[in-house]
């Protein structure tokens, strides 16, 4: 005869009122931010479809103005804006000019939403150059400080327009502290850093890149993006960002980094956010196309595993969608 059970941990999974009682972590929208894509053309009202990104578009600067608005009446005010152009060069130089989109973009943002909306901007040089990589390419390399120069002017140039938090995803060496140096010296103090300190070379960005028409046209990204191998590289990165000024700190790709992710909980001094990429999101869409799984159920699985592991805040393009259809409610 089997002995009395001490303990049964099942008698607190009896219920959903038990279950809701006990249950460990939280998702909410206050901790999603929804990435948006502005379109290159001179519409305002464009919304373009990206045929390998599903139910994501490339946006209007008033589209996106009444889009944001139905997100905010809906609870979900924080957003990432991702800017491109058709008028690439070798230096990017679209990112930094004063009527760049993202710029405008952000001035009529803020000015209709104020404080009802926080805007992030990104700040890289992928979408401006022709030949995609995240920086200045010199001979075989990619030139670390001189891109700096012109990702410091990019962050300028948005924190001028009125953005709240500037996220450098470019991966050069010292870019976070050069650019909260030269904000600083502009008196733009109050405009945050959200680093991309652990960005990895990874599979995963495939739609993203489509959306951006940002794809390295020679080469990759291994030489600035950190190995997908490497666990003890992020801490080094975690460090460095920290000492340099940063506001929050992210990890990219999220799922399949979820040990990183951990790690950053542990150690980091300030928040932490995850950002849940293109492949991951479209992962999701596909394998609900095939029938093999549900959109809400296993995408909502993914963002709280996230946050189990440790994130703060997560970027995710399902934001959006979690809002309208009262996914949290």
């Amino acid at each position: 005869m089997l002995k009395p059970f001490v303990d049964r941990p099942r008698r607190l999974r009896r219920s959903a009122l038990i279950r809701d009682m006990v249950h460990e972590v939280e998702l909410n929208l206050s901790q999603l931010v929804q990435p948006y894509f502005l379109s290159t053309q001179n519409n305002p009202e464009a919304k373009e479809t990206i045929s390998e990104f599903s139910g994501v578009y490339r946006w209007g600067i008033d589209s996106l103005s009444r889009e944001m608005e139905s997100q905010i009446d809906r609870g979900l005010s924080r957003f990432l804006l991702f800017g491109s152009t058709d008028d690439k060069d070798a230096t990017g130089s679209a990112a930094v000019s004063q009527n760049a989109k993202v710029a405008e973009a952000i001035t009529k943002l803020k000015k209709r939403f104020g404080d009802a909306s926080l805007l992030f901007s990104d700040i890289c040089l992928c979408p401006y150059t022709n030949h995609g990589h995240c920086g200045i390419v010199r001979g075989e390399s990619i030139e670390n400080d001189a891109s700096i120069d012109l990702l410091c002017r990019m962050a300028l140039t948005h924190a001028e327009a009125g953005v709240d938090f500037v996220a450098p995803s470019d991966m050069m060496d010292g870019r976070v502290g050069a650019i909260r140096q030269i904000l600083d010296q502009k008196q733009f103090s109050d405009v945050g850093i959200l680093a991309y300190t652990a960005k990895y070379k990874s599979n995963y960005y495939g739609p993203f890149r489509e959306a951006l028409d940002s794809a390295p046209q020679k080469g990759d990204r291994s030489t600035y993006q950190m190995d997908y191998r490497n666990q003890r590289e992020a801490l080094r990165e975690l460090q460095l960002d920290l000492a340099e000024g940063a506001d929050l700190v992210m990890v990219k790709p999220a799922l399949a980094y979820l040990d990183i992710l951990s790690l950053f909980a542990k150690q980091s001094t300030v928040p932490v956010a995850a950002y849940s990429v293109s492949g991951e999101y479209q992962m999701v869409q596909l394998a609900a196309k095939a029938g093999i799984a549900d959109v809400k159920s296993l995408a909502l699985e993914n963002l709280t595993a996230i946050r189990r592991a440790g994130a703060d805040i997560i970027l995710t393009y399902f934001a959006a969608e979690i809002a309208e259809k009262g996914w949290l409610r």
